[in-house]
C-alpha cells in the first residue's frame, strides 16, 4: 500500500510544481513580459508643492573694474610701479619718452602763435578800415550840412532881390551832390566794416582750429604719464623697463578691489531664461550675500552661456581675482504645482511620456510636463499626487507598454 501511495505521490508533486512554475509564468506574462531588478532604477513620487526653478553654478572672481592702460604713443616706459602695489587716483604708473610727439606739439604751438598773431592783425586792419570808413562819412555829412547851409543863404538872398536864380539852382545841385556823397559813404562804411569783419572773424576760426589741434597734443603728451584711474592694485604689467613701446601698446592694468564680480557658466538651455537684473545669492563660506545678474554674453561656447553675478549690498571681504565661489540664480517660483524630482527620464522620453509603478509593475503613460528646476519637473497632465514614477533606468525597458519590477 505504501508503495502503491509512494509511485503516485511523487508525479503528482511534480506535476504540481510544473503547474505553479506555469502559474508564474502566465502571470509574469500578464503584469509584462519583461522583469527589472528596482535597485537598477529610481523611483519618485510625485507630490504638490512650490516649484522654484533656479541655477546653481560655481564661479571665478573677477573685478568688475579692471582697464587696461594703453601708450598714446611710441617711445622708451619707465614704470613707477610693479604688480601687486596699491595705487592712488591720478598717481604716475609709468612715463613714455616720445621725443617726436614733444616736437609735434611744440611746432603746433608754433604755428598756433603764427595764426594768432594774423588774426590779431586782422582784427586791427579792421578797426582801421572802419575808422577811414568812418571818417569819409563824417566828412560826406559835413559837405552835406555845408551845402545845406548854402542853398538857405542863396534862398534868402534870392527872396531880397540880392541873387540871382541861377546861384539858388547852383547851391541845389550842390546839396543834392552832397546828399549822393553821404549815401555812397555810408553804403562804404557799411561795406567795409562787413568785408573787414568777415577776414578777421576767418584769422580767429584759424586761429581757434590750431588751439584745437594743440589742445589735442598736449592732452597726448600729458597722457605719456599713465595715472591710476582709480585707486586699486596694479594688476599684470605687460611691457618691460626702459624697453621701447609702440604707440596702443598695452603697458599694464589696474583692478578696482572695491568691486567684485562672479563670472559663472551657464547651461545652454537654462540661458533664454536668464535676465539682467534677475536675483542672485553668492555662497562664500558659511555665508549667503544677495546679488543679481549684471551682463549675460550673447554667445554660446561648448554648450555653456557666459553671465556675471555682482553684490547687490556688500561683498565678502578679502576677495581675490579668480576665487572660487559658488552663485544661485533665482528664476522664478511657482506655487502649489504638482511635480516630481528630475530625471534622465525628462531627456529619454521628451517630457511626454513616464512609467508609473504600481503593484510590483511599471506602466508607460503619457504626460505633460511644464516648468523644470535643477531639482523638479512640474506635471501639468497625465499624474495624479502620490502617483510613483521611474525618473531613472528607464531606457532600458526599450519603450514598453508594461514592464515587471522585481524586489519592489
Amino acid at each position: 500500500m505504501q508503495r502503491r501511495l509512494r509511485r503516485w505521490l511523487l508525479p503528482g508533486l511534480a506535476g504540481a510544481a510544473v503547474l505553479a512554475a506555469l502559474v508564474w509564468v502566465v502571470a509574469g506574462w500578464s503584469g509584462g513580459g519583461r522583469s527589472y531588478d528596482a535597485a537598477r532604477i529610481r523611483i519618485s513620487e510625485v507630490k504638490r508643492g512650490d516649484l522654484v526653478r533656479d541655477i546653481s553654478a560655481d564661479g571665478r572672481v573677477i573685478a568688475a573694474n579692471s582697464p587696461t592702460l594703453y601708450a598714446i604713443a611710441g617711445g622708451t616706459v619707465t614704470l613707477k610701479v610693479v604688480a601687486g602695489d596699491a595705487v592712488k587716483e591720478g598717481q604716475v604708473l609709468a612715463e613714455i619718452d616720445s621725443p617726436e610727439l614733444r616736437s609735434q606739439l611744440v611746432q603746433e604751438e608754433s604755428t598756433l602763435a603764427s595764426l594768432q598773431a594774423e588774426a590779431n592783425r586782422a582784427a586791427l586792419d579792421a578797426r582801421i578800415a572802419r575808422a577811414e570808413a568812418r571818417k569819409l562819412l563824417d566828412q560826406a555829412e559835413i559837405e552835406r550840412v555845408a551845402a545845406q547851409r548854402d542853398l538857405e543863404r542863396y534862398r534868402r538872398g534870392f527872396e531880397g532881390g540880392a541873387v540871382a536864380q541861377v546861384d539858388v539852382a547852383k547851391a541845389e545841385d550842390g546839396v543834392k551832390k552832397a546828399e549822393i556823397g553821404l549815401a555812397s559813404a555810408r553804403e562804404d562804411y557799411d561795406l567795409k566794416g562787413q568785408g573787414a569783419g568777415l577776414d578777421a572773424r576767418n584769422r580767429q576760426l584759424l586761429a581757434a582750429r590750431q588751439r584745437s589741434v594743440v589742445e589735442e597734443l598736449q592732452r597726448q603728451v600729458d597722457a605719456l604719464n599713465l595715472r591710476a584711474p582709480f585707486d586699486g592694485q596694479v594688476g599684470q604689467v605687460q611691457a618691460a623697463q626702459r624697453s621701447n613701446v609702440a604707440a596702443n601698446a598695452p603697458i599694464l592694468s589696474v583692478v578696482d578691489l572695491a568691486v567684485f564680480e562672479l563670472e559663472i557658466k551657464v547651461p545652454e538651455s537654462f540661458a533664454r531664461d536668464l535676465g539682467i537684473g534677475m536675483p542672485a545669492q553668492i555662497r562664500s563660506g558659511a555665508e549667503i550675500f544677495p546679488a543679481e545678474v549684471s551682463a549675460v554674453s550673447p554667445e554660446v561656447v561648448n554648450g555653456e552661456v557666459s553671465a556675471r553675478v555682482r553684490f547687490s549690498d556688500k561683498q565678502p571681504p578679502g576677495l581675490r581675482q579668480n576665487q572660487r565661489l559658488s552663485a544661485r540664480i533665482l528664476l522664478d517660483t511657482r506655487d502649489d504645482v504638482l511635480m516630481v524630482d528630475r530625471g534622465p527620464f525628462l531627456e529619454q522620453e521628451g517630457g511626454t511620456h513616464a512609467y508609473v509603478v504600481a503593484d510590483g509593475r511599471a506602466e508607460r503613460r503619457p504626460i505633460h510636463t511644464g516648468a523644470v528646476s535643477l531639482n523638479a519637473v512640474e506635471i501639468t497632465e497625465g499624474l495624479q499626487e502620490g502617483e510613483r514614477i521611474v525618473i531613472s533606468g528607464s531606457d532600458q525597458f526599450d519603450n514598453a507598454d508594461r514592464v515587471r519590477i522585481s524586489g519592489e
